[in-house]
């Protein structure tokens, strides 16, 4: 049998990496990292790509690892200033923020800038995570802590990481985009069973219908997934709600401790 290779086909080995025909390239790796001169297309290949997702991580853990408990506020980047909802956003900013709650939002304009004025204003942790887009977007003056990403799955990550519950303001796309991951941590038990609270009964009212009526007997959730949703107009019921959570938390995590050390006594 021949080889295959026995006729000395051309063939490089780069790392663990082994090239042959005409995968073969010219120079080293370190020849190429070394070479200023030449295209820059290499920064855009996939492997570059990898080393930015992890620095993106890094950033994002680094920045956010020592925040206090933290609440992440969805809602859209097209609410104008003077519309009730942006009163509203900002009402909430600083009611968790008097309450003890850092703040995370997508640190843009509209729902986004309420909630961190809101925040700020009340003297709390004003957090902004950016997002790359094809138009024009910076962060909002009212973000104290923020940082920009490119991916828009680094980023999700750093939304649910550092959150002890999420609030959903009337939004869009995205905003609907936040709530149903969301949702689904939670429901598959990825995350712990944090509160997932829609502001706006009357602008949420519709989905909520068409989950019981159609999704639901349809077989496609189960009828206690329904109340992993809380729905209210009030900012005062929001934040208390925020806080039943984190101190069922707390119970909860002491009895695993508390169980875990006997189980180790014994």
């Amino acid at each position: 049998m021949t080889e295959p290779n026995s006729g000395r086909l051309p063939e490089h080995q780069r790392g663990p990496v082994i090239l042959r025909r005409a995968q073969v390239q010219a120079g080293t790796t370190d020849q190429r990292l070394l070479d200023s001169r030449g295209p820059s297309d290499w920064v855009h290949t996939d492997p570059w790509r990898v080393l930015r997702i992890q620095s993106e991580f890094v950033e994002g853990f680094g920045l956010l690892a020592e925040l206090p408990q933290a609440v992440s506020v969805f809602g859209s980047a097209r609410t104008p200033r003077d519309h009730p909802e942006y009163a509203a956003a900002q009402a909430i900013g600083g009611a968790l923020a008097r309450a003890g709650y850092a703040v995370i939002t997508g640190g843009g304009p509209g729902t986004m800038e309420a909630v961190n004025r809101g925040a700020s204003e009340a003297g709390g942790i004003s957090v902004g995570l950016g997002i790359e887009l094809p138009f024009e977007q910076r962060l909002n003056d009212w973000v104290d802590i923020g940082i920009n990403f490119r991916y828009f799955f680094a980023r999700k990550t750093m939304f649910v990481k550092y959150a002890q519950a999420f609030v959903i303001m009337p939004g869009g796309f995205g905003t609907m985009d936040e709530l149903f991951e969301s949702l689904t941590l939670v429901q598959t038990r990825k995350v712990t069973r944090f509160p997932v609270i829609l502001y706006g009964t009357a602008y949420w009212g519709g989905l909520l219908d068409w989950i019981r009526t159609s999704v639901l007997p349809d077989g496609k959730i189960s009828a206690p997934d329904i109340d992993l949703l809380t729905v209210t107009d009030s900012v005062d019921e929001i934040v208390a709600r925020v806080i039943e959570s984190a101190q069922e938390h707390s119970v909860q995590a002491n009895a695993e401790r508390l169980a875990h050390n006997a189980d180790d006594a014994q």
